[in-house]
């Protein structure tokens, strides 16, 4: 577990830095520590927030026991 600044993790996610300052205000965004006025971001959260935001396709027509 790397720990990054919001560059590097709008970077590391492939999003705007901006994108994350927003998420940060009004929510929706992977969970970040503050220390002082420095925002951190671990990877591990960073992989967990991009794993959450999977979505199916809408034809996706395979049963539910075969979506992985």
């Amino acid at each position: 577990m790397a720990n990054v600044r919001v560059q590097q993790a709008a970077d590391y996610l492939g999003v705007s830095k901006s994108f994350l300052d927003k998420a940060r205000i009004y929510g929706g965004g992977p969970r970040f520590m503050r220390f002082g006025r420095a925002i951190v971001y671990s990877t591990t959260d960073l992989d967990d927030w991009a794993r959450g935001c999977t979505v199916a396709p809408a034809n996706d027509n395979r049963q539910p026991s075969e979506v992985a």
